[in-house]
């Protein structure tokens, strides 16, 4: 496959050899793709922390319900985004539709918002991560390490990866998400082996869902999708860009769905209704730990905190990759300084956009290093770092993903003959719907989101640091459509094949 995806004169051709503007095309088949798209969900990490924390805070039942209920309206938006994605094949996979469906200057400021974003997530997690290393060296093998230590270890690790071959990396992924499976469904069984007051529906229940926080549920609970849309990002790497894509992430997506919807189940079952709320506000995201130290061998315990890590690794991982090919595009398309767009030639992977993510993760971290040398909260790393990077993340995801599902609509009103009306127009509508739906609710709930009580300056300062970012691409590709029409014409169309 060649492809001019140049700007000008420029050629940044995406064939199976490597240049400088081009990335490494036809590495990535369906289950590699499915894996890396699950891996950014960190399935572990969803189960022992998303899921009893959502419990905590919002004191529903109704947490399994709620990945059914985002899990349908995702797959609506899957179904638009997979059709679009025959037609867009972009590294920059919002930026590139937005730009199709919406024009160039909601694309232009769709690109910045998710630049933001991905960073946000990837950065956050290394929060976690050096909180949770720092407690498993201490745990295990009595090694007082802080936590920025822990996290600048992920961070090499992490920047290594992402300047090899993209193959190489899904392999990767690929064992560690299988392993996390096998950790959680292990915790299943024993879940509902022990189930103190029975097997029931509790938790699957709509009125245990559509209660007063529901809107915090679905808010927390949408965190466990973010980076299934990542699928299209590696659409010039991938075996058949006019079907893996699509393919891949319409599996991910039910698979994420029910295999969390189902676990949280379990963990309803194992701990009992009348207890699961009271027990996730005492251990928090240390409860499917306590429960397998109850009910397992202390062997296996210790291998689902290490499989705890390395869930988190392969998230970041994901994550570094996403943002490595976002900058990638938008150097290619001038967005950003062409530099960004330079690719290895020996791997193909976008080490310019690779380096890029990892310098401004290495400065975030040590930043809230700093700026937590003088606490003695072991949780700092957690209640601030992760916490307030990656609910930045989500915001700014969700509406970018309300934003694609419109543009899918109006990119797709061309190819009425390619087709049905369900495709084209009642799926994504349906799905745009839902997530405006899901956006406002995480607005209204961020204060709750970001672990606040009452007014603060971090309300409104977090998710303007997503936002203004966009405003301002926007107002730049105005001025450009008018001072420099050439570029302003190359924006969004790197990859396109029309």
């Amino acid at each position: 496959m060649g492809v001019n995806l140049g700007i000008g004169s420029e050629s940044t051709g995406i064939s199976g050899e490597p240049g400088a503007t081009g990335l490494d095309s036809r590495r990535i088949g369906t289950l590699a793709l499915v894996f890396m798209i699950i891996a950014a969900s960190a399935p572990l990490t969803v189960v022992a922390g998303g899921v009893p924390s959502n419990f905590a805070v919002t004191g529903l039942l109704g947490i399994p319900l709620s990945f059914i209920v985002l899990g349908i309206i995702l797959v609506l938006f899957a179904i638009g985004y997979a059709a679009m994605s025959r037609h867009v094949h972009n590294a920059g996979a919002f930026f590139a539709y937005i730009s199709k469906g919406l024009g160039k200057p909601v694309g232009m400021g769709a690109a910045l918002t998710a630049l933001v974003a991905y960073n946000s997530m990837q950065i956050g997690i290394a929060g976690m991560f050096g909180f949770v290393f720092s407690s498993f060296l201490d745990s295990l093998f009595g090694l007082q390490v802080t936590w920025w230590v822990c996290a600048l270890i992920a961070w090499v690790i992490v920047g290594i990866m992402g300047v090899l071959r993209v193959d190489f990396s899904a392999k990767v992924l690929g064992v560690i998400v299988g392993t996390e499976f096998l950790i959680v469904i292990v915790f299943d069984i024993i879940g509902f082996a022990h189930s103190p007051e029975g097997v029931t529906a509790d938790g699957m229940l709509p009125d245990q869902l559509f209660a007063p926080g529901v809107g915090a549920a679905l808010a927390f609970s949408i965190a466990a999708f973010m980076g299934f849309e990542s699928g299209a990002i590696y659409n010039e790497e991938v075996k058949d860009p006019k079907r893996t894509a699509g393919r891949a992430t319409i599996i991910a997506v039910s698979v994420i769905a029910v295999f969390y919807a189902f676990s949280a189940w379990a963990m309803t079952v194992a701990e009992g209704a009348s207890n699961v709320v009271g027990r996730s506000q005492e251990f928090g995201p240390d409860l499917m730990f306590v429960f397998l130290r109850e009910h397992g061998p202390v062997w296996f315990v210790d291998l689902a905190n290490l499989l705890f890590l390395t869930s988190l690794l392969a998230a970041l991982v994901a994550f570094h990759n996403i943002v490595a090919r976002y900058f990638f595009a938008l150097g290619r398309d001038r967005v950003l300084p062409k530099l960004l767009a330079r690719t290895s030639r020996r791997s193909g992977a976008p080490i310019a956009g690779s380096l890029a993510q990892s310098a401004l993760a290495l400065i975030v971290i040590l930043v809230f290093a700093i700026a937590g040398s003088g606490s003695e909260d072991p949780l700092f790393p957690v209640v601030t770092l992760f916490t307030w990077l990656t609910n930045m993340g989500a915001f700014g995801l969700v509406l970018l993903m309300a934003l694609t599902a419109i543009a899918v609509v109006g990119f797709l009103r061309s190819h009425a003959e390619e087709y049905s009306l369900w495709t084209r127009g009642i799926a994504p509508g349906l799905s745009a719907v839902g997530l405006i739906v899901l956006f406002v609710s995480i607005v209204i709930n961020f204060n709750v989101l970001i672990g606040l009580e009452g007014a603060s300056v971090l309300f409104w300062l977090l998710p303007a640091i997503v936002l203004v970012p966009g405003v301002f691409g926007t107002v730049w590709a105005l001025v450009l459509r008018s001072r420099n029409p050439q570029r302003y014409a190359g924006i969004g169309t790197g990859g396109s094949l029309g």
